[in-house]
């Protein structure tokens, strides 16, 4: 199958199935005599595989390293339990800042009521002034 009859299947764009190419997720495909990628089945289901693992906030080390451990079968399951492990407990901490974001966003919003003009918005005034703390924010 061609490269958009892939990523059609899949639901992603073809410019997503080559920049999993070029991270070296998938594999280089074979190409037609007209030059176009040729996808087979086991492409399809390394797409699947990736696009699962992106749904799960998983990064392009993380699927790398899982795809090595797909690959070698005779491994335990330990790394991949201890990267799903890892990849949870980075989930939290991101949970934890965006609570903690969620909070200062709340006591900005009351700094103001919808009565005023905006030369006297309290949330105006405090975003000119004081530094909010986030998981994002320059250090």
């Amino acid at each position: 199958m061609k490269i958009g009859e892939l990523a059609k299947t899949i639901g992603c764009q073809t410019v997503t199935v080559r920049f999993y190419e070029s991270k070296g997720l998938l594999g280089h495909p074979a190409r037609t005599p007209g030059n176009y990628r040729n996808y087979n089945k086991e492409d399809l289901e390394r797409l699947a595989f990736i696009r699962n693992c992106r749904a799960l906030g998983l990064t392009i080390e993380e699927i790398t390293r899982l795809i090595e451990l797909q690959e070698n079968p005779e491994l335990l399951c330990n790394d991949v339990n201890q990267l799903i492990e890892d990849h949870l407990m980075d989930v939290e901490r991101q949970m934890e800042a965006l609570r903690q974001l969620q909070g200062q966003l709340r006591t900005l919003r009351h700094r103001c009521d919808s009565t005023r003009t905006s030369n006297q918005c309290g949330v105006l005034q405090a975003l000119a002034v004081e530094r909010f703390k986030t998981a994002t924010a320059d250090n």
